[in-house]
């Protein structure tokens, strides 16, 4: 049996109790209308695994297992803002399981506990065993340190089916992670239907082929890609597959957040309609490499209007209170080098082409919050002029983007390159397969902490949580997705729901309970990788023009924030 010292993430309290509960066939379930959703999650994964029937309850005094919300209990542990919608307190003994829920999130939160307390198999989609499935005797009190817990998904450089979407929202679920960040548009593919504008998808959600591998400097001294694989890649989600995912995410209390990349970002989008670009008499294809294209929009009345149309789509498909309108990694050569952008600065007043982008930004922000919603961009959207006060900022290069936003009074969500990119290498072995950048091991992820040291106290309060971000130019399958997520994200969750508040971190405790885990991420089919190293995969070269070194970051993070720094 596994008890509550094997939990991830670890709680902030528990307590042995004596004896154990046997869920058996006449084991029933009870909940209350509020936690109606997470009794029919918790009888789907039972009865596929142990084949029992886990019948509902009428009463809760006939129930072998009992879930119920109680928003007036103020017994149940704070979490951030002294807010308990997503805290729990799980009871087991002999007779009886009982979650009870600040909220129907802390119930779900709760009944992870309970998965977790049994035997791994569980989480398999069919019978392996017959038993017997037994939790251990305790009482379990826990709450999140941070509101926003998250994951970001490209699937724009890589696409991934709706059931691959489904299948990760599951995994997040089950670490209580509660935000999927879902990057849908990039230079080399855009990944939603957006219905006023079906060239978006008919042309812009297809490139002609990928490029492999990293670029290498040739006998001229000039970057160029290593190949390609000669084959299309594309996909998308029509509106009602947004709508099945937002909603499948919604029943595991895991909120989507869309991002619509802007400025930059853009080429897929120009090569569906080239009038939105900077130069429309020279069409482009949607980009076959990775890397930033030139290409950006142009900042004419038409194409604001453009994609304020898109938001209003996407606002509709996401009831998110946060909208993501892009902003980093913006060229700005076309615009130095066009004249009609040239007097559009002018004719707007701006000072150049930093305030530019600032202005687009500016336009779609307000724009998302005509809708009631929030804007939320890289921490680029700093630079270049006055930020609405209710935008959020995702701080990645480093953490100046959330030391400067808070002390401006915005809202920071950190995700530095340096903790927390899940598309970075793992080891320095030759036969790594994914060989982006510097080393981030599990032990890197673990130790994440989203507020920066040097914030107050007021400060810190705007730092409302972190995530782990999940580029896909080099992760072209599920199983190359599987091995650069997992466990580094059941770090990541420990870091930002447990973080310091369940105590100091304790790196050694936390391996120790990743042994036990491991177990559950083998019955739910995730291909993590192992400890001992990489599958024996083809060696690549190194991505040339990133940091390969912690002390190489450094300089370069110095260097593209110095238009934040305060």
């Amino acid at each position: 049996m596994v008890d509550a010292d094997m939990l991830i993430p670890r709680p902030r309290l528990s307590t042995p109790g004596v004896g154990s509960f046997e869920i058996t066939p006449s084991t029933r379930i009870a909940a209350d209308a509020p936690s109606e959703p997470v009794r029919l999650y918790l009888q789907q994964t039972l009865r596929g695994s142990t084949g029992l029937p886990v019948r509902d309850a009428d009463r809760s005094e006939d129930a072998g297992i009992s879930l119920r919300v109680d928003e007036s209990d103020d017994t149940l542990l704070a979490g951030p803002g002294d807010d308990r919608a997503e805290s729990f307190r799980l009871t087991v003994d002999g007779d009886h399981v009982e979650v009870v829920g600040g909220g129907p999130a802390g119930v779900f939160y709760g009944v992870q506990a309970v998965l977790q307390l049994l035997p791994a198999d569980v989480y398999r989609k069919g019978r392996v065993g017959t038993g017997p499935w037994t939790i251990p005797a305790q009482q379990v009190e826990d709450a999140p340190a941070f509101a926003w817990r998250g994951v970001m998904l490209d699937v724009a450089r890589h696409f991934r089916t709706k059931a691959e979407v489904l299948r990760v929202i599951d995994q997040l679920a089950a670490h209580r992670v509660n935000r999927l960040h879902f990057h849908l548009t990039e230079d080399q593919g855009w990944r939603i239907e957006i219905r006023k504008y079906p060239r978006l998808t008919e042309i812009g959600s297809w490139r002609a082929e990928s490029q492999v591998g990293a670029h290498v400097e040739g006998p001229d001294g000039i970057l160029r890609p290593d190949g390609f694989d000669g084959r299309p890649h594309g996909g998308y989600y029509t509106q009602d597959d947004i709508r099945e995912i937002v909603a499948y995410a919604s029943d595991r209390f895991v909120t989507v957040v869309p991002e619509i990349e802007t400025p930059g970002h853009v080429r897929a989008a120009l090569a569906a309609y080239p009038e939105l670009g900077v130069h429309p008499e020279s069409p482009v294809d949607v980009w076959t490499e990775w890397g930033i294209a030139d290409d950006v929009l142009n900042a004419d009345d038409a194409t604001i209007s453009f994609f304020k149309d898109v938001l209003d789509e996407v606002v509709e498909l996401f009831p998110s209170a946060y909208i993501g309108i892009g902003g980093d990694e913006c060229p700005k050569v076309q615009w130095e080098t066009d004249p009609r952008t040239q007097e559009r600065i002018r004719e707007l007043g701006l000072a150049d082409e930093e305030q530019l982008q600032a202005w687009i930004i500016g336009q779609l922000a307000a724009h998302v919050e005509s809708h009631g919603r929030r804007a939320f961009g890289w921490d680029e959207i700093l630079e270049g002029g006055t930020l609405s006060p209710s935008a959020t900022v995702l701080s990645w290069r480093g953490l100046q983007g959330a030391v400067t936003a808070a002390r401006r009074g915005h809202d920071v969500i950190s995700v530095p390159d340096d903790q927390a990119y899940l598309d970075y290498r793992q080891s320095d072995l030759p036969n790594e397969p994914i060989p982006v950048s510097i080393v981030l091991t599990v032990d890197d992820v673990f130790a994440f902490d989203p507020v920066p040291t040097s914030l107050t106290e007021a400060e810190r309060a705007h730092v409302i949580g972190g995530q782990g971000n999940m580029w896909t130019e080099h992760v072209d399958t599920v199983r190359k997705l599987d091995y650069q997520l997992f466990p580094r994200v059941a770090a990541l969750a420990e870091a930002l729901w447990s973080a310091d508040v369940a105590g100091p971190r304790d790196l050694d405790d936390f391996r120790g309970r990743l042994v036990e885990h491991l177990a559950r991420l083998e019955a739910m089919g995730i291909e993590y990788r192992h400890e001992a190293g990489p599958f024996p995969w083809q060696e690549r070269p190194g991505v040339p023009g990133r940091p390969h070194s912690r002390e190489e970051r450094a300089a370069y993070i110095d260097a593209v924030t110095a238009n934040i720094a305060d």
